[in-house]
């Protein structure tokens, strides 16, 4: 049977309505924009995008501003802003924090060299006398059978506990997660977990191994003006190095070591260490009103647009201290042009594409505040989001982007723990590349950047590219390997330094690259059947969104 031309020509154009219909595919990010935004974002005019000061004002206006130009639609309120309340803590010089045991012999560490501590209570002038309690590492971990509290009342008591995680054993190679950092052994879950217990306050020991970090760094963050959510923390928290706790446990007739061992078993049980802590927390408070950015492209399909994924960026970073000695030439801002000038540049890149062409499922876009004071903002957002978090189905996250070139392979450090590895995969099948290898989580990266906030709450997450400053050889580019991987350990030297800063001669296809096969992941699970899950077994796939 012959059938006319117009007929089939008809039949072929309404067979590709359906299918893109069916399936939109994600449109092309272009080098331009991203550029424009990230030298924006990254100039000295923004004062490095400061948490409270007028730089991360400025940021927040151009964002809402340039969310309006391409088209997100504002949320229920009507704007872009999401408020953040903040509180921010300076201590005092005549603040202190004193042992003693029975016989009234007294210690008194030295803030800075041997103890930081400072005070997330919300309270300008804080006294403090309470037990010391050793709780081992202070985790109640379920899906490992592990209860450190092992129910006993903490109220009022100050714990003293050791940072990481229980270390795995012959017996059990796979003890949370072996080798790898699992969230029970970050100190920000430490000090969350004293607040849920009623203490008083929470030390953590610290030692270099087992926190991945020197001394210097909770010291220098102890010595500034810390953030923290209003009303969220302890009223006293802080780091004691190795040698004064191991003399505050000698004190009150404890060995160090012993007890160590001892946290190292399921059957560990609280120890009073027979010292009472007076603790004088004297503190500048300030609150501070920060704002996340976000604007939403509302999906094409009846149902599924009921359903969202949310893409991620943090806008601030370290602002500007005319307080710190200028180095060879350099100013005083921390311009923080990868970290993450970067990643917000990206996502206006990536929304103004994404608005031409909507996905199935609604896709939200979202620039948290505070990512380098705690994940304040994620956090924020998470308490109360723009979607709900029962039908956002993943959070892409996007945090210092590949300056260098393109790569052949892409890093998605953290997605195998749900189906978004899955997904991943077919995406940069598509995309000629392969996915860079998965090895344990050493020192915890997964739980360092915002994407961590939707993981907490149950919604599939992950860094974007999150190998590319690994260090571990990870990337393979496409060209000119030994210069490549050079520029990106120098940027190590840069990390959260004043050096950050953006130069007109980057080669910003690897970043094009990174924001396309995210949109391209993003666009994937928007026209997915089924929302993303977690893998079984996995901690976070317990949590109810």
């Amino acid at each position: 049977m012959r059938v006319p031309a117009l007929a089939i020509a008809t039949s072929l154009a309404l067979a590709s309505f359906h299918v893109h219909a069916q399936a939109p595919a994600a449109p092309t990010v272009t080098e331009g924009p991203l550029r424009a935004h990230l030298s924006f974002l990254a100039d000295d005019l923004l004062e490095g995008r400061g948490t409270g000061q007028r730089g991360g004002d400025l940021a927040v206006r151009y964002l809402e501003t340039q969310a309006a130009v391409i088209g997100l639609k504002p949320l229920a309120s009507g704007g872009y802003r999401m408020p953040v309340k903040i509180e921010g803590t300076r201590l005092l010089a005549n603040s202190l924090v004193r042992f003693q045991n029975a016989d009234g012999k007294q210690i008194t560490p030295q803030n800075g060299s041997e103890i930081v501590f400072g005070t997330a209570g919300g309270k300008a002038d804080i006294s403090i006398d309470a037990p010391l309690v050793f709780v081992g590492y202070g985790a109640i971990a379920p899906e490992e059978k592990w209860d450190d509290y092992k129910g006993l009342d903490m109220k009022g008591k100050i714990l003293v506990m050791m940072v990481n995680d229980p270390q795995p054993t012959a017996e059990e190679p796979n003890r949370f997660a072996g080798k790898a950092y699992t969230y029970y052994g970050r100190w920000l879950y430490k000090f969350e977990e004293a607040v849920r217990q009623g203490a008083a306050g929470a030390l953590l020991i610290h030692t270099t191994p087992s926190a991945s970090y020197p001394w210097s760094v909770p010291a220098n963050g102890f010595s500034h003006e810390r953030f923290h959510l209003a009303g969220s923390g302890n009223p006293i928290e802080g780091w004691l190095q190795e040698d004064v706790a191991r003399s505050l446990f000698a004190a009150g007739g404890f060995d160090l070591d012993a007890l160590r061992a001892q946290a190292e078993r399921r059957d560990f049980h609280p120890v009073d260490l027979k010292l009472s802590v007076h603790a004088e927390i004297h503190s500048a408070i300030r609150q501070i009103e920060q704002f996340n950015v976000a604007g939403i492209i509302p999906g094409t399909d009846p149902k599924l647009k009921q359903q969202a994924v949310v893409y991620s960026a943090h806008w601030d970073h370290l602002g500007m201290d005319e307080g710190v000695s200028k180095e060879d030439g350099h100013d005083h801002i921390w311009n923080g042009a990868i970290d993450n000038a970067s990643g917000s540049a990206a996502l206006l890149a990536m929304a103004a594409e994404a608005v031409k062409r909507p996905a199935k499922r609604t896709q939200v876009f979202l620039w948290p505040a505070a990512e380098e004071q705690g994940l304040l903002g994620s956090a924020a957002y998470v308490r109360n989001p723009a979607w709900p978090l029962s039908q956002t189905t993943a959070d892409l996250n996007l945090d210092s982007m590949n300056f260098v070139g393109r790569t052949v392979d892409m890093g998605v450090a953290g997605a195998e723990r749900s189906s978004l590895y899955d997904a991943a995969s077919k995406v940069a099948r598509k995309m000629g590349l392969k996915l860079a290898p998965t090895i344990p989580d050493l020192s915890g990266a997964y739980f360092r950047a915002d994407h961590f906030n939707f993981a907490k709450a149950g919604v599939p997450a992950f860094n974007v590219g999150s190998a590319v400053f690994s260090g571990d050889g990870h990337f393979e580019f496409e060209h000119d390997q030994e210069h490549s991987s050079a520029k990106m350990v120098s940027f190590k030297k840069d990390y959260h330094q004043i050096t950050d800063e953006y130069h007109p001669s980057w080669d910003l296809s690897g970043m094009v690259q990174q924001a396309q096969f995210t949109l391209n992941l993003g666009y994937a699970v928007g026209n997915a059947p089924e929302m993303q899950s977690w893998k079984a077994g996995d901690a976070f796939g317990k949590v109810k969104r």
